[in-house]
């Protein structure tokens, strides 16, 4: 915030992981704050995420270290709530199709040397070290299994840390609808609802997943957008011994706190259409393909029904890489926007309820900064 003294009051915008995560940590400080949502919490990118903890694949060494960050942090509050049903590390297991962008074992190298834990297996050895895959559907070049990787329900840790939020004498507002940013004279002077009422602040969180762009915007500030729409299905509970995350070349699936599957894919979310009025249309052939690609790589190809359906945007900036921190002009106005929402949303908060309270930019976030966006317009 370009100041020396602690704020008093500090609103966010945005009822997700990187909201909620942020608000708590700032009424851990000691700060009065207020969280303002849309609609019901959760009701965004986090109630509809795969939720995969990892780092992954290749990504820039800035990345790989904050996501690693992040998962530490998840790893202390899996000791903090050993029974958690909604947190597990069992795992990550990835393969490739047979063609010639198969990159198994390139990656297999690249994470080796990185020290990311990580273990090629033949199709045969993969029943040994992690459980429920049908082996004959994996590819010649074998699989990655990444014991180190695992999985959250996001809308049970949102509801695990409004529960602390509301001890620390937090404020929620639900059904708020969109909200904007009041700037004054180059600095985030507070927050104003749908309905007109305005909420002052001494700093301003923006953390409202896809809008994100568009709202700043509103300030003349530009963020790059490349948020597409997502589709994630949830099926019914059933006995598998699947516990793992895979991510497999025409589906990518979790087990669920109830006993059901998360599932997603790239040509699925494709297959989604925007109608005039903007709402979505979810064919019941995408769904069914989805149910399908699933059961084929599940040992024993069990019968998956669907128990629901979240679809939305995914917030994803234009480059790529997170957004997170201070617009470069405007004095006390925060952003946080970004894929990998559930990686990163507690060290995202921890970070960004630190450099709200001390006005210190944090070395993790030196390349996530959003004046990168201004410097490549000019």
């Amino acid at each position: 915030m370009n100041a020396s003294t602690k704020p008093s009051k500090v609103v966010v915008i945005g009822g997700g992981i990187f909201g909620v995560s942020t608000a708590v940590h700032l009424a851990r400080f000691g700060v009065r704050t207020v969280l303002i949502n849309d609609g019901p919490l959760a009701n965004g990118a986090s109630g509809r995420s795969l939720a995969w903890l990892n780092s992954a694949r290749k990504r820039s060494d800035a990345y790989h270290r904050l996501r690693l960050a992040g998962i530490d942090r998840y790893r202390t509050l899996a000791v903090r709530y050993p029974d958690a049903s909604w947190l597990r590390f069992d795992g990550g297991l990835t393969w490739d199709a047979d063609d010639a962008a198969n990159e198994i074992a390139e990656i297999f190298g690249y994470e080796r040397d990185l020290g990311y834990h990580a273990q090629w297996l033949a199709p045969q050895r993969i029943a040994a070290v992690t459980p429920g895959v049908d082996a004959s559907v994996v590819t010649r070049q074998g699989a990655i299994f990444n014991p180190g990787e695992g999985w959250v329900d996001l809308p049970s840790l949102i509801g695990t840390l409004v529960e602390e939020f509301r001890t620390l004498g937090g404020e929620i507002v639900t059904d708020a609808g969109r909200a904007t940013v009041d700037v004054e004279s180059g600095s985030a002077r507070g927050v104003i609802t749908a309905d007109g009422m305005r909420r002052d602040a001494d700093a301003v969180l923006l953390a409202a997943g896809g809008d994100v762009p568009a709202i700043v915007a509103e300030a003349d500030q530009h963020i790059g957008d490349a948020t597409p729409v997502a589709l994630l299905v949830r099926t019914k509970p059933i006995h598998h011994p699947l516990k793992a995350v895979l991510n497999t070349p025409r589906v990518a699936i979790r087990p669920t706190p109830n006993g059901g599957f998360a599932l997603d894919a790239a040509w699925s979310e494709e297959e989604v259409s925007v109608k005039p009025d903007g709402s979505y249309d979810v064919r019941q052939s995408t769904l069914e393909g989805l149910l399908r690609e699933a059961s084929r790589v599940l040992e024993g190809n069990p019968v998956l029904e669907v128990e629901d359906y979240g679809v939305g945007p995914k917030p994803i900036p234009g480059d790529g890489e997170p957004v997170f921190g201070e617009l470069p002009s405007i004095s006390g106005y925060f952003v946080a926007f970004s894929h990998s929402g559930a990686t990163l949303g507690l060290i995202a908060g921890e970070l960004l309820a630190d450099e709200i309270v001390t006005g210190r930019r944090h070395p993790l976030l030196a390349d996530f900064r959003p004046e990168r966006f201004n410097a490549s317009r000019r």
